[in-house]
């Protein structure tokens, strides 16, 4: 779903602000241009050469705000897609008109921002499509570096995910985290049954009580052994099988389904998790699995990034372009006007 208002804002870094962050030979145009005395008012347009979800653009809005809150607003507009659009090959999701130094140095960064996200989104959808109507929720970010496992978990939202596993990720989205336990509670406390006990007795009511049945024993008999300890309380079962021992199967779901409610435990959710992919949910849905819903990790957290590319296609009011490119504005009816005020922050 496209995000059509500003989510919370994120001032840039220092180190973006500054160009740390740029490929050096922006750095080195913007010396030989403010040295030369050249800084004309320039059209950059922004598209991949492939389609996907949207991402980072928003951020990228927010970044642009902040370079150009000192430009000459006559000179300066800006039209985009959001946050969560679907795109095509080619289609331009970007528009900027202003003074060439004032945005320059950040092509990096803008395009960065907007590529890693656009990725993870796009993968996101695919899981999201792949499982429909049961849901997603995105767990990859054990694979990341934890500065960006917010800006993983927002993206998986906006691609489809429902929830996310880390708060701040959750937190851009406006969501609350979703989380089981770790095998590690469990395995301190040397039984399934007494780690979901005090994961109940000690963690706030609204939390559900999802629990890992997968450590010890068989898991149909410590998803029945769970379920008689909680009862009511008990939200749902998570499966993560390793594929030491053969991993989560359709046939295991039905049978942990099947034990379950003929012991009365209808109401108890059945969520998977480990190794998951557009294929292996498909196997699932193929084989009428009754899963409700699944955890997505790496597939996610590893897509490749979506490349963007920036191109000059004005110079003070002249068409340009380089070889092989269209000189001039590319039509582009889907472009909404960016009130860039409104991503400050302030």
């Amino acid at each position: 779903m496209a995000m059509d208002q500003p989510r919370p804002v994120r001032r840039p870094s220092r180190a973006i602000l500054e160009g740390d962050s740029a490929d050096v030979y922006f750095f080195r145009a913007q010396q030989v241009l403010e040295r030369e005395g050249i800084n004309p008012v320039v059209v950059m347009e922004v598209f991949s050469r492939q389609s996907g979800v949207l991402c980072g653009i928003d951020e990228a809005k927010t970044l642009l705000a902040h370079a150009l809150r000192d430009a000459d607003r006559g000179e300066v507009t800006m039209e985009a897609l959001s946050d969560g659009d679907l795109f095509s090959d080619r289609e331009i999701v970007l528009r900027i008109r202003a003074r060439y130094r004032m945005f320059g140095l950040y092509e990096t960064a803008m395009l960065g921002m907007m590529a890693q996200s656009t990725g993870w989104a796009t993968a996101a959808r695919r899981c999201a499509d792949a499982a429909a109507p049961q849901p997603v929720i995105s767990f990859g970010a054990r694979h990341v570096h934890p500065d960006i496992s917010d800006t993983l978990d927002y993206a998986a939202i906006v691609g489809g995910c429902v929830g996310a596993s880390t708060p701040a990720g959750a937190r851009l989205s406006g969501l609350r985290p979703t989380g089981t336990m770790p095998h590690a509670l469990v395995l301190m406390f040397g039984d399934t049954v007494r780690a979901a006990e005090a994961f109940d007795r000690d963690l706030p009511p609204d939390v559900p009580r999802i629990v890992l049945v997968d450590t010890f024993k068989d898991e149909a008999e410590e998803a029945l052994r769970v379920a008689d300890a909680l009862g009511d309380r008990l939200y749902g079962i998570r499966l993560d099988t390793p594929s030491e021992r053969g991993r989560v199967t359709a046939d295991l779901v039905t049978e942990v389904r099947a034990r379950l409610d003929q012991a009365g435990y209808q109401h108890v959710r059945i969520i998977i998790s480990g190794g998951l992919n557009p294929d292996r949910i498909a196997y699932f849905k193929e084989r009428g699995a009754p899963v409700d819903s699944f955890a997505v990790g790496s597939y996610i957290s590893g897509a490749s990034p979506v490349d963007f590319t920036g191109d000059l296609k004005e110079i003070d009011g002249k068409p340009i372009a380089k070889r092989g490119r269209i000189p001039g504005v590319t039509p582009s009816p889907r472009l909404k006007p960016v009130d860039l005020s409104a991503w400050l922050g302030e």
